[in-house]
């Protein structure tokens, strides 16, 4: 059962997040206006070494006012693409060069209110180049094993819905190698 979109408008637009007002029509023939939240694309980057660690940075999200374990990631700017920003962000947030990203997995979270398309890769290796350029990421930057993911996803240490994935994704990938 596919909806019918008759038109779309802005309420309102910057570059950080979109709002429009989009006119559908359900299977039963009802007709209304839908919010639509549309965000540029996220590209998120699970960095794993030799020693089956993971790159990870704890940070503050004042939103939710939440600390939490996260992969490395960011919006995909104009003219770069998903791998290219995936990697880029490794770098700014951690100082961490990563391996050439390999496509993980693709995920659309919220889908039934949000355009957000979320691209995670995957890298075997990264090279250290200096400190963060990106100081307002995160407190600390740490190298964890593959092996506590799951008990910190439990205990809810880690809550971001392209951390989750991205990790859950490489522990699976992990299990069947």
């Amino acid at each position: 059962m596919q909806w019918k979109i008759h038109g779309e408008r802005p309420i309102y637009e910057n570059k950080w997040v979109n709002l429009w007002l989009t006119d559908v029509e359900t299977p039963d023939g009802h007709r209304w206006e839908h919010h639509v939240v549309k965000l540029r694309h996220l590209a998120v980057a699970a960095v794993v070494n030799d020693r089956r660690e993971v790159l990870m940075m704890w940070r503050h999200r004042f939103i939710t006012n939440t600390w939490a374990w996260e992969l490395p990631m960011g919006l995909v700017e104009e003219g770069e693409t998903p791998a290219d920003a995936a990697a880029r962000e490794v770098l700014e947030e951690t100082g961490w060069r990563p391996g050439p990203a390999k496509p993980l997995i693709y995920a659309e979270p919220a889908n039934g209110i949000t355009d957000s398309q979320h691209y995670v890769f995957r890298a075997d290796g990264a090279t250290y180049e200096g400190p963060p350029t990106e100081k307002n990421e995160s407190d600390r930057i740490e190298w964890t094993p593959l092996a506590d993911i799951r008990g910190m996803i439990d205990r809810r240490e880690v809550v971001s819905s392209g951390s989750l994935v991205g990790l859950l994704y490489v522990l699976m990938d992990e299990a069947i190698r």
